[in-house]
């Protein structure tokens, strides 16, 4: 029934038409995505780093990683330290450090809950993961590349990149 469809479907009937200029604006910064992509790949495979150097330091991070309960008040780890632990394509274990997530490198943080599985919008498919929490009110509010955005989604944090802070009596905050 075309009255109860998914919002996803109803996206174009939702919003309003752009402008010419407005779509020649995305369709540039699409092709500068592309381009700065296709470029990151090349560099990448030009220098082709020892893979084994970072299974190694994936691993050590991975061997690191706590289990976090809703509440725990963490610290996010450094830039430093949570750079090591990434491959050539900012990622750990297939997760990305978004450019965006690095104003909070340092900070302390709530977890709001772990994340078992999501909606992945690319695919439309449920992907289960492990090992990933958010943390309360730290949110994606756009990107460099496609500016500012009104959705608010959660950043994906992976355990390795947080640190449990105890309180004071020597146990986790809740």
């Amino acid at each position: 029934m075309p009255d109860q469809l998914c919002q996803m479907h109803c996206m174009p009937k939702m919003s309003d038409q752009l402008s010419q200029g407005e779509i020649l604006w995305q369709k540039r910064n699409r092709i500068k995505r592309i381009v700065k992509r296709r470029i990151r790949f090349l560099a990448n495979l030009m220098t082709s780093p020892n893979k084994k150097a970072i299974q190694a330091a994936a691993t050590a991070a991975s061997g690191t990683a706590e289990t976090f309960n809703p509440g725990d008040l963490v610290r996010v780890k450094s830039w430093e330290e949570i750079k090591a632990t990434l491959d050539n394509w900012n990622q750990l274990k297939r997760c990305s450090f978004m450019e965006e997530m690095a104003p909070y490198c340092g900070s302390r943080q709530r977890i709001l809950k772990p994340v078992e599985k999501f909606l992945d919008e690319r695919d439309y498919l449920i992907k289960k993961c492990r090992d990933l929490v958010i943390l309360e009110d730290v949110r994606c509010e756009g990107t460099k590349d496609f500016g500012d955005c009104d959705r608010a989604c959660y950043f994906f944090w992976r355990n390795e990149w947080l640190e449990k802070i105890p309180d004071a009596a020597g146990t986790t905050a809740r």
